[in-house]
């Protein structure tokens, strides 16, 4: 099946007691048992849900995955990867990352032992600089978030895999529909469904997505113990926004290219960090293992100021200042005092990341007013 296809009908099947076409939302905490110990699959709605079920199916199918895990945001999926590991281990992280992404590792893990090296991944080499016996896990971003850094995935895979080491990919700014870690050999992929698979602003969710039964088992128990689940009525949300994941990727990248090179044409424009550009850093990495560049880009302006950002950001008429990404609205955010906040100043600006810089999360809107809305900010 192809990923148009499979987008629409991955884990969708008709309900066999009325033949419902949509999967329904099973609003219940608990199951009826035929007796002790025997039921028809579910038992308690912590553990599993139908409609939960029926995402899961689809979520693992996007990503070329055997299993899938749904959970109640973006950072409870982060926070049940690292609960894998023990005090005395070490992760390799990428040290341009979500800041709220680098505030549970900082703020909450590390205190309990776990050590974290936040290294620049441009050249996949630099990881090998930091493996030690201690290394149990790489987690990495790619495209980046917010300077739109790319990965060699496959190059860190291979890197990894004869110390067995795992591989945890956060493809939220790609989606499925533009790359699959999987299929590049990581182990794990997470994403913030609440971005692009949700894709309507309206559900908070995340998800985790694998090939290894023992290590979905693993992900499954902490998921059951820790209790940080979906409820069913999210898990619909997502399950309908999935189903126009590739009509609105391609509006995406169609409007993100248009608005990337307005921006770099701009004379008041200093910077565009996007993924797209032929002499972007990394660019034949991104061409090789994407199979488009999305949405998402970041610029600075010439006049270098935190007023003149403030200003522009504060301007704009479509575009909505706001935090999160990957919504059918543009939004426009400052990730030094939104997004990337818990990051420490001096470790912002040493990793590139400005305190002028400008995040934009391009949208399905006609990209003619989008370009318009943006200049007319800029001045």
């Amino acid at each position: 099946m192809r990923l148009n296809t499979k987008i629409i009908h991955a884990g969708a099947e008709p309900d066999p007691s009325t033949g419902a076409i949509m999967t329904p939302i099973y609003q219940t905490s608990t199951y009826v048992q035929e007796a002790p110990g025997k039921n028809k699959g579910y038992e308690y709605a912590r553990s599993q849900n139908p409609t939960r079920t029926a995402l899961e199916t689809a979520l693992a199918a996007l990503e070329n995955a055997k299993f899938g895990l749904s959970f109640s945001s973006g950072v409870a999926a982060t926070d049940a990867v690292i609960k894998l590991l023990s005090p005395g281990d070490e992760v390799i992280a990428s040290n341009d990352l979500y800041g709220g992404s680098y505030r549970m590792f900082s703020k909450i893990f590390q205190k309990f032992g776990i050590k974290f090296h936040y290294i620049n991944m441009h050249d996949a080499s630099h990881v090998s600089d930091y493996i030690n016996e201690n290394t149990k896990l790489i987690w990495l971003e790619t495209p980046t978030n917010p300077l739109m850094n790319i990965t060699d995935i496959e190059a860190v895979t291979a890197i990894a895999k004869p110390h067995n080491i795992l591989v945890c990919v956060d493809n939220t700014f790609a989606s499925p529909y533009l790359q699959n870690p999987l299929d590049l050999g990581a182990d794990i992929v997470m994403h913030s469904a609440t971005k692009y698979l949700g894709g309507h602003s309206d559900v908070i969710h995340g998800c985790l997505m694998m090939n290894d039964q023992e290590l979905r088992d693993k992900l499954f128990f902490i998921q059951k113990s820790c209790g940080a689940v979906p409820g069913p009525q999210d898990c619909f949300l997502v399950l309908r926004g999935i189903k126009t994941l590739h009509v609105r990727m391609q509006r995406h990248c169609e409007n993100g290219e248009k608005v990337a090179q307005f921006l770099r044409n701009h004379p008041k424009v200093e910077r565009v960090y996007w993924c797209g550009f032929e002499d972007s850093p990394n660019f034949e990495i991104a061409r090789k293992q994407m199979r488009g560049f999305g949405g998402m880009m970041s610029f600075t302006l010439k006049d270098d100021s935190i007023e003149t950002a403030t200003k522009v950001l504060s301007s704009t008429k479509v575009f909505a200042l706001a935090e999160s990404l990957g919504g059918i609205e543009s939004l426009i955010n400052h990730p030094a005092s939104m997004t990337h906040a818990s990051i420490p100043q001096e470790e912002r600006i040493k990793n590139g990341l400005s305190d002028s810089l400008i995040r934009l999360s391009v949208g399905i809107e006609d990209a003619e007013d989008l370009i318009e809305d943006l200049n007319q900010a800029i001045g």
